[in-house]
């Protein structure tokens, strides 16, 4: 088991340049109660579940655990999922001896461009690059279950 540590950074510009790699993700929701968020993803050719628990006051961690699972399973499970399957882009782009995760949502949340980092400590410090924009941590609206039941576009 283990416990997520991460940070949520609004993006300013176009940083795909930047990127050492990307793929593409979709992923769906079995369960977005915050409490116990249970999560399919396929990323590249790849399936994983993911079971979620409630962050801590600050918004930085929480338990997660997360599991590969086989590509046609993922497909048959994201068919059980809440309405809204999320659609979006990863970039990982270096900064210091961290890399972001740079999503770039498409569909229903076209437009929204989220980094993200996870630390090993909630106090790390980092490298905060130029185009890294605001800190959304804990805004539950920055958070992907969310963006599946309320869209970017809806706001």
């Amino acid at each position: 088991m283990a416990t997520e540590i991460e940070r949520k950074f609004l993006v300013n510009g176009d940083v795909r340049s930047q990127a050492t790699e990307h793929f593409n993700i979709l992923q769906g929701y079995i369960s977005s109660v915050p409490e116990r968020i249970v999560r399919v993803r396929i990323k590249g050719d790849q399936g994983y579940i993911t079971i979620k628990g409630i962050s801590n006051e600050t918004g930085l961690k929480r338990f997660e655990w997360d599991k590969e699972i086989p590509l046609l399973e993922a497909e048959l499970l994201l068919e059980l999922c809440e309405p809204h399957i999320i659609h979006k882009t990863r970039y990982l782009i270096p900064a210091g001896k961290h890399t972001f995760e740079v999503d770039e949502f498409h569909g229903y949340n076209e437009g929204l461009v989220i980094a993200e980092m996870e630390l090993e400590r909630e106090n790390e410090v980092f490298e905060k690059p130029e185009w890294l924009g605001s800190e959304v941590t804990g805004q539950r609206r920055y958070y992907n279950d969310f963006l599946s039941k309320r869209p970017y576009k809806m706001w």
